[in-house]
């Protein structure tokens, strides 16, 4: 029996007594980590929230087995916050719709969420009306006519179901239900509604796909309104992709469970306590980069030589080698090697120790 037809649904309970301290630990460290990222200044902070945000649009996606652009999430996510980082990338428009989305979320937390701005999201998550060659419903719950909505894994024949949702006939109510409960007052703890609405909402899986990028963008909606702030320093998401199959054991477990919701909820503020120290790379990150152009800020280098540094400065991934310095610069081969010559005879990039068949440089970080 799944937990949705269990009597007393959606009436969670939990122990406060087992959850107290973990609750308690998890509220100090997020105050903490919002008061030393507020004592940054703006410039870093700017840049701190940046690199949050690109992590989480990247990593909710990454954990539905989407890869998205880094550079394009980067640079769309820039130009709605009006943050100058430079050239900008083209964005497709599956990123776009991403990253409003998460903004949307984020940005604007205290807004309520009713039906049509759930729609919108959807929508703007499967612009071309696709998943991936698969045409779906978009911008409307999800209809019963393609039989129950299930949660699969395994080769075709062999499929095992680990999920399967309420029937679609259940949605105007289920969801109606949910958003009521969302914007009604309450005495729970803000980040225990945060789990809360998470589990809720991807039970329920009211749309064809996407549901599990909109529960955690609802997520950090109510994380948002637990800090009454927008500024986003660390990333449940990508906290979440680490911890991706713990993740589905411990929803496959709950869903199958019955209104007893403790184990989930510890589960959650763990994880979250381990976002929190997720930040603490993010800010390493930043201080790195801030001393970087602070020590080079005389320093006379030409654009395409301040982009593929500020490019290594925010995780550049594989190996820089001048093949890739010129398709990332679009410049020759040969500009490449005179721009990478020069900046290694001032220090500033090192030749890798030998090994594959190109050479490779990477940034001096003194």
């Amino acid at each position: 029996m799944l937990i949705y037809e269990r009597e007393g649904w959606p009436k969670f309970r939990w122990s406060d007594e087992a959850l107290s301290a973990p609750l308690a630990a998890v509220r100090h460290r997020q105050g903490r980590l919002i008061g030393r990222m507020e004592a940054l200044g703006f410039p870093l902070q700017s840049e701190a929230l940046l690199q949050t945000l690109t992590e989480d649009v990247l990593k909710s996606s990454d954990i539905e087995g989407e890869t998205l652009d880094k550079e394009q999430v980067r640079s769309s996510i820039a130009r709605r916050l009006g943050l100058d980082i430079g050239a900008l990338a083209p964005v497709d428009r599956d990123v776009e719709g991403v990253v409003e989305m998460m903004l949307d979320a984020t940005q604007h937390y205290d807004n309520p969420l009713n039906k049509e701005r759930l729609l919108d999201w959807h929508a703007a998550l499967f612009p071309t009306g696709r998943s991936g060659m698969t045409r779906i419903k978009v911008g409307a719950w999800r209809e019963g006519s393609l039989g129950p909505m299930q949660v699969v894994s395994g080769p075709v024949g062999r499929e095992r179901v680990h999920f399967e949702a309420p029937a679609a006939d259940r949605l105007d109510a289920e969801m109606a239900r949910f958003l009521a409960w969302l914007a009604a007052p309450t005495e729970i703890d803000p980040v225990i509604k945060a789990a809360l609405a998470h589990l809720w909402f991807v039970t329920i899986h009211p749309f064809d796909d996407g549901n599990g990028r909109i529960a955690r963008a609802i997520a950090d909606m109510a994380l948002a309104r637990s800090e009454g702030s927008p500024q986003r320093f660390y990333s449940m998401s990508a906290q979440i992709r680490v911890e991706r199959k713990t993740y589905y054991d411990m929803l496959e477990a709950t869903q199958k469970g019955d209104m007893d919701v403790t184990p989930w909820l510890a589960w959650f503020l763990a994880c979250l306590g381990r976002a929190f120290e997720g930040a603490e790379a993010t800010l390493a990150s930043v201080m790195a980069k801030a001393r970087f152009w602070e020590r080079h800020r005389d320093a006379p280098f030409n654009d395409r030589q301040r982009a593929i540094i500020n490019r290594l400065l925010n995780g550049f991934e594989g190996k820089l080698t001048s093949s890739k310095w010129a398709l990332l610069a679009k410049c020759s081969q040969d500009t490449a090697l005179r721009d990478i010559d020069d900046l290694m005879a001032r220090g500033v990039l090192a030749k890798d120790a030998a090994g594959g068949r190109s050479t490779s440089y990477s940034l001096v970080i003194a």
